[in-house]
């Protein structure tokens, strides 16, 4: 396995791993910036890969933010690794996700960040949005690169196998299959609005967990997404 490493927007950079036993791939994104921000952690097994591979872009030591969607071995296993790697970086999480797990799971006390609270990076702002329970965990919250539009997705548009880097390509489709077997969205009657309410940002990349970086519509493709999983939650109250 090799993690590779894509520029999908300005300073904006894709840390990616397709671990082919399970047809799947990791992603994290590192910005670039006069302190730099790593979104999703990864497994703790690919930490030596994943980090040699955030090494090409920046020292490690110059990590200045460590944070990720919520609390799950994917997005935080490798957390005190980091922490370990990158002395002077600020871990950062949702309010409640730090009172819940991340007070106690981190080895270096975290930042609890507010609904819609900003880092200033220093040439990069990104914004924390709380998403509870979207698409899964009660902590869960993405975060949105103000400068360059770039909305890191989390979970959202996961797909199944491995993708280019960057697409244009229709991801919504393969998201919905990804979903119909996994079922992993907690679909609720507040998952599509709040989907709306993301696609209202506007943002001209998407940044996915487990799936290509997207520079399509993003826009259209959030609310078609989100009815999709409109037309899922409806079937089960059907139920």
């Amino acid at each position: 396995m090799e993690t590779l490493v894509t520029e999908i927007a300005p300073d904006i950079y894709r840390l990616s791993t397709y671990v082919p036993d399970a047809d799947f791939m990791f992603n994290q994104f590192l910005v670039d910036a006069e302190e730099p921000l790593l979104f999703h952690c990864g497994l703790r097994a690919l930490f030596p890969l994943v980090s040699e591979a955030a090494s090409r872009v920046i020292p490690l030591d110059r990590l200045g933010w460590i944070t990720f969607g919520h609390v799950e071995a994917d997005e935080c296993g490798s957390l005190n690794s980091w922490v370990a790697a990158a002395p002077r970086a600020q871990v950062a999480h949702g309010a409640m996700g730090c009172l819940v797990s991340v007070n106690d799971l981190s080895d270096r006390p975290p930042v609890p960040l507010e609904d819609g609270q900003v880092i200033d990076l220093g040439g990069r702002r990104v914004r924390r949005l709380e998403t509870p329970h979207l698409p899964h965990g009660w902590d869960a919250g993405l975060l949105f690169e103000e400068t360059t539009g770039t909305l890191f997705c989390g979970d959202l548009f996961t797909t199944i196998g491995n993708a280019p880097a960057l697409t244009e390509q229709e991801i919504v489709s393969p998201a919905l299959a990804a979903e119909d077997v996994f079922g992993a969205t907690c679909l609720t009657a507040a998952t599509a609005p709040l989907m709306r309410r993301l696609a209202d940002l506007a943002p001209t990349t998407m940044g996915l967990m487990h799936g290509p970086a997207y520079a399509g519509d993003c826009g259209t493709a959030l609310r078609e997404l989100a009815e999709g999983y409109a037309e899922r939650f409806a079937r089960s109250q059907d139920g």
